[in-house]
């Protein structure tokens, strides 16, 4: 039997270059796995999730490219997965903190411009879940010992604080110069957001950080092991 298609899910976006930063993010992807990859939106854009999952033939394994288990994760992709009766397909676990995005992170922070000690807004998108916030506050942890700075949490939209919420925070506790970090994986309309949060440093999205497409390429791997080991268990019936 043929490896499964890797569908990989991402975020839409409106802005032409983030669609661009999706498509090199599925051959980045496709080249560190050796799978044949099948890019889908989880909204926003055509083809969604469902769409692609119904045109592919045989196993197919779905990697979201989001950074926290939020709604798109939990119930989005699954939704649009059993609309298009594929509701058997795995859906590998989202990206979260891994030590190698926290250390693209910090990569691209020092591209900017950061200086060590200089405090950092870690900036995300956001969610209503409180577990997805907690995976944003692990990163910024692991992110202010990598920076040798102080770092906390900002949102795009959805929680509180925003990122220029915490940037104005950060100064009137006596803060010279704010940096900003992106928890973010491609440009569109959050990124931009972060240019117009009064911060001195802002960071560019992750991609094109070749440890994306690594750690996307990791879980690939693993739903494809665990689905392997699930089908060696008997059934009961």
């Amino acid at each position: 039997m043929s490896a499964p298609t890797l569908l990989l899910a991402v975020h839409g976006t409106r802005d032409p270059e983030g669609a661009r930063t999706a498509r090199r993010l599925a051959a980045a992807t496709a080249a560190a796995s050796g799978a044949r990859v099948r890019l889908a939106f989880a909204d926003v854009r055509d083809p969604d999730v469902g769409q692609v999952a119904a045109a592919v033939d045989g196993p197919l394994v779905v990697v979201p490219a989001f950074l926290a288990s939020g709604y798109h994760v939990r119930v989005d992709i699954p939704e649009q997965l059993a609309r298009a009766g594929r509701s058997e397909a795995p859906v590998a676990p989202a990206l979260g903190a891994d030590p190698r995005l926290v250390a693209a992170a910090a990569r691209r922070l020092a591209r900017a411009g950061h200086r060590r000690g200089e405090p950092v807004v870690l900036a995300a998108a956001g969610s209503s879940d409180p577990g997805a916030l907690a995976e944003v506050e692990r990163a910024a942890r692991a992110l202010s010992v990598l920076a040798g700075a102080p770092v906390e949490p900002g949102y795009a939209a959805t929680a509180a604080p925003t990122v220029a919420e915490a940037v104005r925070g950060l100064r009137a506790r006596g803060a010279g110069r704010v940096a900003v970090a992106s928890w973010l994986l491609a440009p569109g309309l959050f990124q931009e957001r972060l240019s117009r949060s009064g911060a001195d440093t802002v960071a560019g999205p992750l991609c094109p950080d070749p440890a994306v497409a690594r750690v996307l390429a990791d879980r690939y791997a693993t739903a494809c092991a665990e689905a392997g080991e699930r089908a060696l268990v008997p059934q009961a019936g």
